[in-house]
C-alpha cells in the first residue's frame, strides 16, 4: 500500500490525501515532503537504499542475535540464540511491512503476524546511520511480541483501522491511509470534495472543511496536541476511541490529557512530547494573553531544512520581536554559526535519554539559560480537581473536571508510580459502584477490587456480571479465572484463560498462566502442549524453554 494510497469505509466522510492533490498540487506535493507527509511507509525497494539494509548486532545482556537484511526488494529482521557450541537455539524471522518515521532521529519497523502488527527489535538511527536495539527493549527482549497500540499509531500514521479493545489487533487492510494525511489537520474531506467538484468556480470558504488557522487558539492546539501532548496520562471518553477526533472540535470530547502537578522542590523534567505544555509555560505565550499557538510558528505544508531552520524561525519571532529586542548585541549574534539563531539560543535542543541517538527542541522558550519555571507551573490545578492538572479541557468546559469513568482511568493508570493516587482511585471507584453499575468497566474495576481483597466469591460475581455488559476483555476473563480458582474451582478456570488468550493471543502473562494451571490440575500432557504453544508465540524465552525440555525428558521441575 502506497503512503496515500485510501481505503476508508464507506460512510466514514474521508477522501484522502490524494484526492485533496487535484486541486491543492503545489500544497500536497511540498506536505508530502514534510517529516509529517513521511510518517510512515511501506518498504521499498528505493528505501532500501537509504536505511542501509544489513545489520548484525549481538546483545550480551540478552544473549541474542538480531540481524537485518534485504532479499528481493523486502527487508527481514531476525532474532536467534546460539548455545556454547555455537549450533542455533532458536531462529525468528519476520518481513518488515511498514517503516515509521522520517528519519528526523530514526526509523522504526513494523511487522504484521495475522492481524496483529507489532514493533520489531531493531530500528535505525540516522545520527550513527546504523541499526540498534528500538526504543525500550534495553528493559527487556521483548521479540517480535511488542503490539503496535492504537494511542501510539495514530500519530505516526494517516489512517489507521484498529480493533477497539484488543491489544494490537487491525482491521484488514490495517490502514486506510499510511502516511499523516491532509485530513488528519482538516477533518474529513469528502464533503469538501463533492462540493468543490460540483461548483468548480465557487470562491468562498466551504465550512465543511477545517482551516487551523481560523479556529481560536484552543481549538488549533487541539489537532497539534493530539499527537503532540503526551501529558503523564490520556484516557479515552467513555464509548471513545482515537478515530473520533475530528479537526476543529474540543480533543477533550474524544480523550482527557492529564498531568502529575509539579512542585517547586520536583519541577517538571520531561519535555519528551510536552510540546504545549512547554509552551504554554513560556513567558511569550503568557504575555501574548495565549495568542501564541503552535501555528504561530509551524505551518504544518512547509518545514524548512535544518540549514533554512534558523533563519526560517528568526523570521518567525520578529512577527513579535525586533533585532533591538535581543539583548546581545546583534553583530555579535551575526558572527556566531549560524547567524541570529533565536530558536538556537531561546529553544535549545537536547539528547534525549528516552531514545538513543536522538534529540528535540524545547518548546519552554527561555530568556536565557537556566531561567527557572514561572510562578504559574505550580498552580494549574483547579478546586474542582486539586490533584491533577486537566491540559485539554474544552473551551467552554474550563474548570469542570472529566467524567468520574475517566478519572478512574486516570488514577488507576497512575497509582502503581504515585501511589498517593490509591486513595481517590478507590473513593470513585465507591462513588461509581453505586452510579454506574451498568458500565463494563467499573463491574471489572470492581471485580478485581474484591479479588485482591481475598473476596474471590464477590469478585467473580462482579466479573461475570463485566463480562454480561461486554465488550468482553481478556483482563477480565484472566481475574474471573483467579477468582474461579481461589474458589477451588479449577477446571471452570481453563477455558476462561483460552478465552482470554483467544482476545490478546500475543499476551506472555496469560499463556504462562495457562501453563501453571494445567500443571496444578496434573494435566502434564496439556501444560506440554501449552509450552510448545508458547514457545512458537516467545521463542525468545529461555527459562520456558528449559521448562518444556525437562517436562519432555520426564524430569520433575524444581
Amino acid at each position: 500500500m502506497a503512503p496515500y494510497a485510501f481505503s476508508a469505509p464507506a460512510g466514514s466522510g474521508y477522501a484522502g490525501a490524494s484526492a485533496c492533490a487535484s486541486c491543492h498540487r503545489a500544497i500536497y506535493e511540498k506536505f508530502r515532503r514534510t517529516g509529517m507527509g513521511r510518517s510512515m511507509a511501506p518498504v521499498t525497494s528505493a528505501q532500501l537504499q537509504t536505511v542501509g539494509a544489513s545489520a548484525s548486532i549481538h546483545d550480551e545482556k540478552m544473549e541474542r542475535h538480531f540481524e537485518v537484511y534485504a532479499r528481493a526488494g523486502k527487508l527481514y529482521q531476525s532474532q536467534y540464540q546460539t548455545g556454547p557450541d555455537g549450533k542455533e537455539i532458536f531462529r525468528e524471522t519476520h518481513q518488515i511491512e511498514w517503516i515509521i518515521g522520517a528519519g528526523a532521529n530514526g526509523l522504526g519497523a513494523v511487522v504484521k503476524n495475522g492481524d496483529y502488527l507489532f514493533q520489531a527489535p531493531l530500528s535505525f538511527y540516522s545520527r550513527p546511520k546504523t541499526w540498534a536495539l528500538s526504543p525500550g527493549y534495553e528493559y527487556g527482549n521483548y521479540g517480535f511480541n511488542r503490539p503496535i497500540l492504537a494511542g501510539c499509531i495514530f500519530c505516526h500514521s494517516g489512517q489507521p483501522r484498529p480493533v477497539p479493545d484488543s491489544n494490537g489487533r487491525f482491521e484488514n487492510p490495517p490502514f486506510s491511509e499510511v502516511a499523516i494525511g491532509c485530513e488528519n489537520c482538516h477533518g474529513p474531506g469528502l464533503s469538501h470534495v463533492v462540493s468543490m467538484h460540483t461548483n468548480p468556480n465557487y470562491e468562498g470558504h466551504d465550512p465543511s472543511i477545517i482551516n487551523p488557522a481560523r479556529l481560536s487558539s484552543a481549538l488549533a492546539d487541539n489537532i497539534c496536541m493530539a499527537c503532540h501532548q503526551t501529558g503523564d496520562v490520556r484516557v479515552l471518553q467513555p464509548g471513545k476511541d482515537y478515530r473520533d477526533f475530528r479537526a476543529g472540535t474540543p480533543l477533550d470530547d474524544t480523550l482527557s490529557i492529564l498531568m502529575v502537578p509539579p512542585k517547586r522542590e520536583s519541577p517538571p523534567k520531561s519535555d519528551l512530547l510536552e510540546h504545549y505544555y512547554s509552551m504554554t509555560l513560556s513567558k511569550c505565550y503568557r504575555e501574548s494573553q495565549q495568542r501564541l499557538r503552535c501555528v504561530t510558528c509551524h505551518d504544518a505544508h512547509d518545514e524548512p531544512s535544518h540549514e533554512e531552520a534558523p533563519a526560517y524561525f528568526a523570521k518567525k519571532c520578529l512577527t513579535c520581536h525586533t533585532n533591538k529586542s535581543c539583548k546581545l548585541a546583534l553583530n555579535v549574534r551575526l558572527q556566531k554559526k549560524p547567524p541570529n539563531d533565536c530558536a538556537g539560543c531561546h529553544m535549545p535542543k537536547r539528547d534525549v535519554q528516552e531514545i538513543s541517538h536522538s534529540s528535540l527542541t524545547n518548546h519552554r522558550i527561555l530568556s536565557r539559560s537556566g531561567e527557572p519555571f514561572p510562578d504559574i507551573a505550580f498552580h494549574q490545578t483547579t478546586s474542582a480537581l486539586p490533584d491533577l492538572i486537566h491540559l485539554n479541557p474544552a473551551p467552554d468546559r474550563k474548570g469542570i473536571p472529566p467524567p468520574p469513568l475517566v478519572l478512574l482511568q486516570a488514577y488507576g493508570e497512575l497509582m502503581d508510580q504515585h501511589p498517593e493516587y490509591a486513595e481517590r482511585y478507590a473513593s470513585i471507584l465507591n462513588e461509581l459502584e453505586q452510579t454506574q453499575q451498568g458500565s463494563a468497566l467499573v463491574q471489572a474495576a470492581v471485580g478485581r477490587r474484591e479479588l485482591r481483597s481475598g473476596k474471590p466469591e464477590n469478585a467473580a460475581k462482579h466479573l461475570e456480571r463485566a463480562l454480561e455488559i461486554g465488550p468482553p476483555r481478556a483482563t477480565t476473563y484472566a481475574d474471573l479465572a483467579e477468582a474461579l480458582d481461589g474458589l477451588g474451582r479449577k477446571d471452570e478456570a481453563v477455558p476462561l484463560l483460552a478465552k482470554a488468550i483467544e482476545i490478546d493471543p500475543f499476551n506472555p502473562m496469560l499463556q504462562k498462566t495457562l501453563v501453571l494451571r494445567y500443571i496444578q490440575l496434573k494435566q502434564y500432557s496439556a501444560a506440554e502442549a501449552a509450552m510448545e504453544h508458547y514457545l512458537e508465540t516467545f521463542p525468545q524465552d529461555s527459562f520456558m524453554r528449559d521448562m518444556l525440555a525437562r517436562a519432555k525428558s520426564g524430569k520433575p521441575n524444581q
